[in-house]
């Protein structure tokens, strides 16, 4: 890093351009999650700063999630997690797209299967009736970060094989014909298997976060899913009523 210049009258203080600079280099890829960021003491020699100043703003950038630290390590780059909100159901194109990334979709199965008695009760049928059901891994700007496995109620949704899901994502068309009402979340950290971990480019110690969800249009279900997310980029989030437009700083956990 070179030295900074003296700050100008009226410019923006210190701190918040010790923050500009390491956001600036994160954006531009100059620091990638997991890289080690600047000591305070190399920011106060830097930039020409108090050992309080310097704190401050590693700090700031602790409690937006931007930055973590490691006791004796130092001070990296965050894993950027984002938040799953249980109380919605989104597209995950168009929330990709929100980011200003661009999703793709691998689709893996697309066949039509005999309805077990565990998916059965899932879509309130009788057991061995024929069903749909779809495997697909979805990626934000070629990084996998979601595999989708659905059961789709063929009673409900007639045509849902005749959907290219490379194109179109399978939320977006069965609200299309089956308007959602009711639906339910049900969520479990789970060690993945070798398929989950070769999909989603995960590491044998890495956990998976699973997200198992229901939805009906009037009385009848709709379809179920299983959703699978890299542990270390997604988090969950549930909110009643107003709250707190960042997740409050305790969330990032002691010591760090």
């Amino acid at each position: 890093m070179t030295a900074a210049k003296p700050k100008p009258a009226g410019d923006a203080p210190h701190y918040l351009r010790i923050k500009e600079k390491i956001m600036a280099m994160i954006a531009e890829g100059e620091l990638k999650p997991g890289d080690r960021v600047y000591s305070e003491s190399e920011l106060v020699s830097s930039f020409g700063v108090s050992r309080m100043t310097a704190n401050r703003a590693l700090r700031e950038l602790m409690f937006e999630g931007v930055l973590t630290r490691s006791a004796g390590l130092g001070t990296f780059v965050a894993s950027q997690r984002q938040d799953i909100d249980l109380l919605q159901i989104k597209n995950i194109a168009e929330e990709i797209a929100s980011r200003g990334h661009r999703h793709t979709a691998q689709v893996l199965v697309a066949d039509r299967i005999e309805a077990d008695a565990k998916v059965a009760q899932s879509l309130d049928l009788e057991p061995g009736i024929e069903v749909m059901h779809t495997l697909i891994v979805h990626f934000e700007d070629e990084q996998p970060i979601q595999i989708e496995e659905r059961y789709v109620n063929p009673i409900v949704a007639p045509k849902y094989l005749s959907n290219d899901f490379a194109k179109i994502t399978p939320n977006e068309y069965l609200t299309k014909v089956a308007p959602i009402t009711e639906f339910e979340h049900f969520v479990e950290a789970i060690k993945p298997d070798a398929m989950v971990r070769k999909l989603l480019g995960m590491k044998p110690d890495q956990p998976c976060l699973r997200v198992f969800r229901r939805t009906w249009s009037g009385a009848a279900v709709v379809t179920c899913a299983l959703l699978s997310y890299p542990g270390d980029k997604y988090r969950l989030e549930a909110r009643s009523g107003k709250g707190p437009g960042k997740p409050l700083a305790l969330l990032k956990g002691r010591g760090e």
